[in-house]
């Protein structure tokens, strides 16, 4: 008797826990009574909004391989694709088209006095090396950089999948390599002529006079004027940042991670372009837009009346040095 009441009460304790159960157990079904497996499962919007990243379980060391999905990964790949190639386009196009304007509506700046042909040293073989060495280091990064972004866009179909990844593999050890010859040249700019592009006194009159562009005034000016010191200066500074951002994606993962690099590559994109907008501002006055500008660069010496019209003050002072050389009797 004993055990049919306790068999009876076991018999009672499961058929309250199945019913209890049972609501638990009806939801993992449709509505049409077919099993629903996504019922246990949290869907794939909840998963992005919940982590910055879905990892699964791996067995080898890398922990990087357990990613399975990115969600900033789609963000960087929608700026590289879309916003890069708009904005950059933009960019670029914007600035030549500005710069034709320019020649078209103000023309070269002429040596209004004229060539006296009398010539003055400017800038030494040490200074223009530095120089040169920076600004053919940056033309190849400029263009192998270019290529990352518009290739695919621009060159793919006229040269075709084969010759356009042989391009782009060249490209790529070019842009790695000669980065390196890049930050040297920024490096020496910075220190060589770091003291020349300090602010002056004679920087505010330079500027109230309109930089030289307007002809019935003279703007004065040092050894280089405010406009070559904003050069200098965003030039310095973009240098420095595309060269951190740029040893970043070169040495990937040495302390970083996948939303560093991510980062480091939309800084690097960003400053690049610019940087390129305001080299080809800068390529325009020196060659083209002013007359006698590149043989500073070019030779070391630049014209008398030249530098008398655009830099009287360092003129000056380089004609009292002379003159001082002159008088002062070798020992």
């Amino acid at each position: 008797m004993l055990v049919l009441v306790r068999n009876s009460l076991l018999i009672f304790a499961l058929l309250v826990l199945g019913v209890g159960g049972a609501p638990s157990f009806a939801q993992k079904f449709g509505p049409d009574g077919a099993p629903n497996p996504d019922a246990s499962v949290v869907n794939q919007r909840t998963l992005l909004e919940q982590a910055p990243r879905v990892e699964g379980r791996i067995d080898i060391p890398d922990v990087r391989a357990s990613v399975l999905i990115q969600p900033a990964g789609r963000t960087w790949d929608y700026f590289h694709e879309v916003l890069l190639h708009w904005g950059g386009a933009i960019m670029l196009l914007g600035t030549l088209a500005l710069l034709i304007v320019a020649y078209l509506v103000i023309g070269p700046l002429r040596i209004s006095a004229g060539r006296s042909g009398q010539k003055i040293i400017r800038f030494i073989a040490f200074e223009r090396f530095s120089h040169w060495l920076t600004a053919a280091s940056f033309v190849v990064l400029a263009l192998t950089g270019l290529n990352i972004t518009f290739g695919k866009t621009l060159l793919l179909p006229i040269v075709g999948p084969e010759t356009f990844s042989e391009i782009s593999q060249i490209a790529k050890y070019l842009h790695n390599f000669v980065s390196f010859a890049f930050m040297t040249g920024v490096v020496l700019i910075a220190v060589i002529f770091f003291r020349h592009n300090l602010p002056q006194r004679v920087d505010v009159e330079w500027i109230r006079q309109g930089g030289g562009f307007i002809r019935s005034k003279h703007a004065p000016a040092g050894r280089f004027n405010p406009g070559e010191k904003m050069v200098y200066w965003l030039s310095v500074a973009a240098g420095l940042l595309i060269s951190a951002s740029g040893l970043v994606l070169l040495f990937p993962f040495y302390g970083t991670t996948i939303a560093d690099m991510q980062i480091a590559h939309v800084v690097h994109a960003v400053i690049a372009m610019l940087f390129v907008a305001l080299i080809l501002a800068h390529i325009y006055i020196g060659t083209v837009g002013m007359e006698g500008a590149f043989e500073a660069m070019g030779t070391g010496k630049v014209d008398l009346n030249w530098a008398r019209e655009h830099h009287d003050r360092w003129l000056a002072e380089r004609l009292k040095e002379e003159q001082h050389s002159a008088a002062t009797p070798a020992e």
